[in-house]
């Protein structure tokens, strides 16, 4: 009998299975596939290092600091920040036609950016950010207020609102054309006023760290074990519990609790109690991200820019797109050499390009249509971007790409939805009295969020008792 199984050996389980083993209690992470990290994870093609899903770390602050999501993921977790090895981002921006903000980890730049190109809204944007700093936490009164609505009564300028949820939207909106204000605040503090940043070793170190002292411990992961079915039993006063699960093996495994990262829908999919639950739309944005690895690092050509957000119009769309598979208006450029490390990661370079995808029509074709897609999109994607950087095309030496279908491979969210439902559970409560949700789904996203939410639940419902 297991004091607590965790479904998913993302980073928001394996955290939650940190915290609990660190107390004593018998955990194990169920891991249906062969490998660890949910959609953060890595793999190797011919012979170089490829990460999925990290682009940065959010919420970076400085080494020290005893305020923030970083600060507590290290105390919760007895990590330190020499052990991340986190380097700084040298600088981002995000371009729209006709205007540029920079940012850095020195919120100053930013403020001094809104001021240099929207200069009539310099005082709106600090009343903005001083309502931003003052803000809490997610709460349902704040998940039912829109973002667009709040900061437009703030700032009057509609370019300068469209270039402030772009960046946001990318790394963090579950919901089409809008965000919750809550989610907004903590997208806004992560990336503008804390900062980013990447470990040297990407997100490898990062995994490998938390699979280390999850079994160190005494924690059990269990790879290629995924889970068919969570048991439930009727209690003594009628209703009904969790008593384990059931594998996709055929296996059973009792347990006292189960904790899930697999996304609520998913999650109420695997419940046997026959029950209803009430619906719960899923997401609908996913993305593609096509991988040039160049022969040179982006410094040889003059590109300095950690990440550059773009969109090609005044208005910035977040939906799924309609009429073609991809959507190349607006996109994320990221270049994992331009981080403040002490040393060059190489003699090579890498440019990742990531947009909005449809996943209904990628996981639609055939395999012959599949790969034809890929290749014809990477080109698509790639000459998207080089409208907004130095065109690095010829500086190519190998490809890669990933779809909706490498997302639902990896993480099994509904539609590749990389943020999951539009709708978060925040306090990670289901129908039954036993049976969590932590992770994207319950509200916190990026990995420094879904960290801390593995660590918020297992605080909140599996060491009181």
């Amino acid at each position: 009998m297991y004091d607590t199984l965790i479904i998913g050996a993302g980073m928001s389980g394996l955290a939650a299975g940190i915290r609990l083993a660190h107390f004593g209690q018998r955990v194990a992470i169920l891991e249906r596939h062969y490998t660890i990290g949910g959609l953060n994870s890595f793999y190797r093609l011919r012979g170089r290092n490829y990460d999925v899903g990290l682009h940065a770390l959010t919420n970076i602050t400085p080494k020290g600091a005893k305020r923030g999501p970083l600060a507590r993921l290290l105390r919760q977790l007895r990590f330190s920040w020499d052990d991340f090895e986190i380097s700084p981002q040298n600088g981002s921006q995000i371009v729209f036609p006709g205007a540029k903000l920079s940012f850095s980890n020195e919120f100053e730049l930013m403020r001094s950016e809104v001021a240099r190109q929207f200069p009539d809204q310099a005082g709106a944007f600090d009343k903005m950010v001083s309502q931003i700093v003052d803000y809490d936490d997610l709460t349902d009164e704040h998940q039912q207020l829109s973002a667009r609505k709040v900061v437009s009564s703030y700032i009057s300028e509609p370019l300068l609102v469209e270039m402030l949820f772009c960046p946001l939207m990318f790394y963090g909106s579950a919901r089409e054309h809008d965000m919750d204000w809550g989610q907004f605040c903590i997208m806004f503090r992560s990336i503008f006023l804390e900062g980013l940043g990447r470990p040297f070793a990407g997100v490898r170190l990062i995994l490998k760290l938390l699979v280390k002292r999850f079994r160190s411990l005494g924690g059990e992961l269990k790879l290629r074990s995924g889970v068919k079915r969570i048991a439930t039993d009727a209690a003594g006063d009628g209703t009904r519990h969790v008593v384990g699960v059931e594998l996709e093996g055929g296996e059973t495994i009792e347990a006292r609790r189960v904790l899930s990262s697999a996304g609520w829908c998913e999650t109420m999919r695997m419940c046997d109690d026959g029950e209803p639950v009430t619906s719960r739309a899923s997401g609908q944005l996913s993305f593609c991200e096509a991988i040039a690895t160049m022969d040179v690092p982006p410094s040889a050509f003059d590109y300095h820019q950690t990440i550059t957000f773009f969109n090609d119009s005044p208005a910035f769309h977040w939906t799924k797109p309609t009429g073609e598979i991809c959507d190349v208006r607006s996109g994320v450029i990221c270049s994992p050499d331009n981080f403040g490390y002490d040393q060059p990661l190489g003699d090579e370079g890498t440019m990742r390009v990531t947009v909005l995808a449809d996943q209904q029509r990628w996981m639609a074709m055939d395999e012959a249509a599949y790969r034809l897609a890929k290749h014809r999109w990477w080109d698509r994607i790639i000459e998207s971007a080089v409208r907004f950087v130095p065109d690095f095309r010829a500086r190519v030496i190998d490809t890669d790409m990933f779809t909706p279908g490498t997302i639902v491979r990896y993480t099994g969210h509904d539609n590749g939805a990389v943020y999951g439902a539009p709708d978060k559970q925040l306090d990670g409560t289901t129908h039954l009295d036993n049976l969590f949700v932590c992770g994207t789904d319950q509200g916190f996203v990026g990995i420094i969020g879904s960290i801390i939410s593995g660590i918020s639940m297992a605080n909140m419902h599996c060491l009181r008792d």
